[in-house]
Order: structure tokens, then sequence, then C-alpha cells
């Protein structure tokens, strides 16, 4: 069920004007409706070819369109009844096996037949269709999103589509005028908008139409291997339609207003565009964001499971730093793998803290809104992910309980029970800088300035007093860096000769020799929250060789 949304006549002045892309989006939708007015709910639509496991760009196709939705409610004063349909086209053949699935011989005996008649590898469903079907659902519940599931399977099988299909059949060859110029020579020759499912395999058979009967809503076609002929209805889920014309039949027979799709699909859209007009459709409106990349550039794939999964990011970070990076520029392509995921845990902490100081129009640009459907949530965290990394980091803490021991002695009045958000962060730490950082630390041996700017540093932490600030000991980093010639920076805002300006260099050498890495935190906060008589010891230890010798 949706949540209800909070509206006031500041905050729908500042949806008319917000330039937030779910706002740009929502104001087609609204132009829509001006110009064909008409009762019923605004249908959204989101599709799933279930031929692998869902990936985690499933779960941005259904979350970003359903930020547009969330801003289409408020544009409307929520008056508007709106239904977000998740749709499987589960009908479809089974092209290839998936690298990332068990048994794959037994999907090699079913290539080509119907996702939905392919037995599940997994052992767990009645077919491999049924399998992902009830995986997607899975994690869209697990998030919480308002949404209908809709099967290609059952839509075919229960007549939902019969008329449209008919006038499909009706307007072929105004479809393949569409169609047949975007396609090769060889494929040219073939093609045809309707695939037959052949009723002794069950294959979704990609053969030419020999005959087509309107009258009595059928096609003829010849099976290649036998060379036997067959009538078979286009109705009732004997035949399903190849893509583009099956997107196209979708769109008509559902109504559906709304639906984004990758940039990989651009001509996709165009091309069924034309086809549900030619359908008596109205295509819907949408955008074409830009794909995920894995760890080396290359688009993410269902069927190769290669960059990460939605467990994958779970297992290290909040669902809702995963919202965020969904909202995040959709139009640029994106690196969606492990290193992304502390910043956009951190970059949520900050905008969730920002948005009740906020004015309506700030608020509504602040991805917060988007994320939790205009009621973010009060979270109070003293501490950053990538502080509590850097204290796992140097404390090699095995579990929270060790980071806690830390955390009190910053935020003496912060317990697991009473700061669960922290807790759950110090968990996430945990395990992301065992998985993925300390397998990668380098550190670096000092050399003669570095460990004459670290021995100066360690005894002016000496030199402060014990209750001292974060800006204390931030102040005397600064003040070291300064005194050393290779650190000054005369070039930076407000540096005279006799008070030079900090390079980014001294920082720098201080993260790669204390902590292994090429950045950090801010030095003054991590020395406080982790102790000032710790951190001496940490660069002792540091100049001693210790961390270099492993």
């Amino acid at each position: 069920m949706l949540p209800a949304l909070s509206i006031t006549p500041a905050l729908l002045e500042a949806a008319r004007v917000s330039t937030a892309w779910p706002f740009e989006e929502a104001k087609k939708l609204v132009a829509r409706l001006e110009k064909t007015p008409r009762d019923g709910a605004i249908i959204f639509e989101t599709g799933y070819g279930p031929s692998g496991l869902p990936h985690i760009g499933t779960f941005g196709e259904v979350a970003r369109t359903t930020m547009v939705r969330n801003a289409f409610r408020l544009l409307t004063e929520d008056k508007v009844p709106t239904r977000l349909v998740a749709f499987s086209d589960d009908l479809d053949g089974l092209r290839k096996v998936p690298d990332n699935v068990p048994n794959k011989e037994l999907l090699t005996q079913h290539l080509g037949r119907a996702l939905t008649a392919v037995p599940d590898p997994f052992g767990t469903h009645d077919s491999f269709g049924a399998h992902n079907n009830a995986r997607l659902r899975g994690f869209l519940d697990q998030f919480g999103f308002d949404y209908e599931f809709v099967s290609s399977t059952a839509m075919y099988r229960s007549g939902a589509f019969d008329q449209t299909l008919l006038t499909a059949l009706e307007r072929f060859d105004a479809i393949q005028a569409i169609m047949l110029p975007t396609l090769g020579e060889e494929r040219r020759a073939t093609y045809s908008p309707f695939l037959p499912i052949h009723p002794e395999s069950g294959v979704v058979m990609q053969v030419p139409v020999e005959e087509r009967n309107v009258s009595k809503g059928t096609i003829v076609w010849r099976d290649p291997a036998s060379g036997t002929r067959y009538e078979t209805p286009v109705t009732g889920g004997h035949a399903k339609m190849q893509w583009k014309p099956d997107w196209a039949m979708r769109w008509t027979a559902l109504g559906v207003d709304y639906e984004m799709a990758g940039k990989d699909l651009i001509d996709s859209v165009t091309q069924s565009g034309k086809i549900c007009r030619a359908l008596g459709g109205t295509p819907p409106e949408g955008f074409n964001y830009e794909l995920f990349l894995d760890d080396s550039g290359q688009k993410i794939s269902k069927s190769k499971g290669n960059g990460l999964t939605i467990e994958d990011w779970l297992a290290y970070a909040s669902p809702e730093s995963l919202s965020l990076f969904m909202y995040q520029n959709p139009r640029s392509a994106k690196r969606l793998y492990f290193d992304v995921i502390p910043r956009n845990v951190d970059d949520y902490l900050t905008f969730v803290e920002k948005f009740p100081g906020q004015d309506e129009k700030t608020r509504l640009m602040n991805p917060a809104w988007h994320i939790h459907s205009g009621t973010p949530p009060k979270v109070e965290v003293p501490i950053s992910f990538s502080m509590l990394m850097n204290l796992v980091s140097v404390s090699n803490a095995p579990e929270t309980s060790v980071l806690w021991g830390f955390i009190r002695r910053y935020a003496p009045d912060a317990s697991p029970e009473k700061n669960p958000k922290l807790d759950e962060l110090a968990g996430y730490a945990v395990r992301y800088f065992h998985d993925f950082v300390k397998p990668t630390k380098v550190y670096k041996e000092a050399d003669a300035v570095e460990r004459e700017a670290l021995e100066a540093l360690a005894a002016a932490i000496m030199a402060l007093p014990k209750d001292a600030s974060a800006e204390d000991v931030q102040g005397a980093v600064y003040d070291v860096g300064r005194a050393i010639p290779r650190y000054q920076d005369l070039k930076a805002k407000g540096a005279t000769p006799e008070k030079p300006g900090v390079s980014a260099e001294w920082f720098s050498a201080i993260y790669k020799v204390l902590l292994g890495q090429e950045k950090g935190p801010r030095f003054g906060s991590f020395a406080v929250l982790y102790g000032l008589d710790e951190t001496r010891t940490l660069i002792r230890k540091a100049l001693a060789g210790e961390f270099v010798k492993g």
C-alpha cells in the first residue's frame, strides 16, 4: 500500500517548479492527462525478462519509477489513482543458459521453450520462470514497493490480451511495414510479429507465417525440422508476439502511461511506439536511463551475473543507500561495484540529516524525499561510515563490540540500543573492511621527510590536553605540515610566506603510512575518536615498520 503523502500548499507550489528529475518526468504525465482527460488509474510499468536471476538493475527500474510515481502523486495532490505494474515476460523462449545457475545441463535440454515451461534448475518451483518471478517479487517486497505483479504467460493464456492480439493480426501488414526496414536482409525474409508455440515440443518458434486468417484469428506456419504445417490461434497463449511488437501490444492492452528503459533500448522504444499507434494505442511517456557497468566497465548482464547483486549490496550497506545510488544521475553511466558503497552510505546519511532544516523547494531536490516518499526518518549517526571503516582498519576489529569501545569515547551516551542505525553501520563497516579493504591495503614505508613530520605530529598530539577537540588536533596537523617545506602550499587561499597553506601531499602521507590507503578521514576527528594515546601508538608502530612488515 502506498504511504500517504504530506501535501501542503507550499510543497505543492515547490513541486510545480522543481527541477528534480522525478518531477520533470511526472510533469510529462500531468500534461498527458490534461491533453487526454480520462477516468481510471495512471499506469506505470516496469518490465522484467526472467531468463536470468533478477539483478540490481531491475531494482533500479522499479525504484526510479516509484520516484516518478510519487512526484506525480504530489503534483496531482494525490487525487489521481495510480498503479505500478511489474510485468514479467515469462512466456519468452529460453535462448541461452545463464552462467550463474546450477544444473545447466537440465536447462540445455529445454532451450527454446517458454520460461514457464522450462524446469527449475534450483528445484524449488514449477518452472525456471516461476523461480525467477518469485525472486523478483521477493526483493520488491523486501524493499516495500507498492506494485502489481503481472505474468506474461498468465495474461496470454487467460485471454486478457486476446482482443489486442486479434487487432495485431488484422494489422499485420502495418506492423511488418514498421519492423522490416529495421531488419537485415536475411531476417526480413522470415520475420513475423507472431511466434507460434509448437503444440508438441512447446518451443517458441521463430518461423515465417505462410498464411493468416483474420476471421478465424489464426496463423499458418511450417515446422522447419519436419515440414509439418500447423494452424495456430494467436489467442489463448498458443502464440506470443516478438519482442518489439509484444511491448507495443502490452502498452495498448494495459493502457500503460509511463515506462522507462535502458539506453540500449532506444530503438526498441521507437519502433514499439510506432506499433502501439498502429494498434490504436498511445505510447507511454518515459525516458532512457544509462546502463550500469561492472568493475571492468562492461554492461551488467543478468545472464552473466556480473556486477553486484541485490544481496551483495545489502550485505554491506542499507537499502536506502542503494536507493540513493539509483536516484543519482540516472542519465549517466555508473560503475555498480563494491567500491561505490561507502560513499553512498555516507551521502545518504548527510541528505537525511539535512532534510528537517530545509525549505520545501530544497527538500524536493533532496534525494531523501524521493527515497522515503516524502517522509524521511530521523537518523542520528554521530560518526560517518567511512570513519567507522577507518576505526576497523586501525583496530582490526573482528566484531562491532570492539568498535563500540571507541564510539563511546567519542559519544558517551551512544549505545547499540539507543542508536540502532549506528550499530547497523558498525556491522556493515566490519564486514566491508575485512572483505574488501583489508586485502588491498598497502602501507608505505616513511621516507626521511615523512618520518620527521610524523614524529613531530606525535609530539604535537602529546602536547595537547587529553580532552582536546577534533579541531585542536586538526590545527596541530596543519601546524606540523606548515613547518615542513615539502608540504607547504603558497598558492593556497590566504597563504602567505609567513603562514603558507598545507598541501594535500601531507595528508596523503599520513593515510599511506598510518592507514595503508590513498585517502582517509578528517584526521582530527579520527584521532579523537580513536584516542590520542592510541593515535601516538599508531604513529610509533608505523614508523617502526610494523605495518609494512605485515
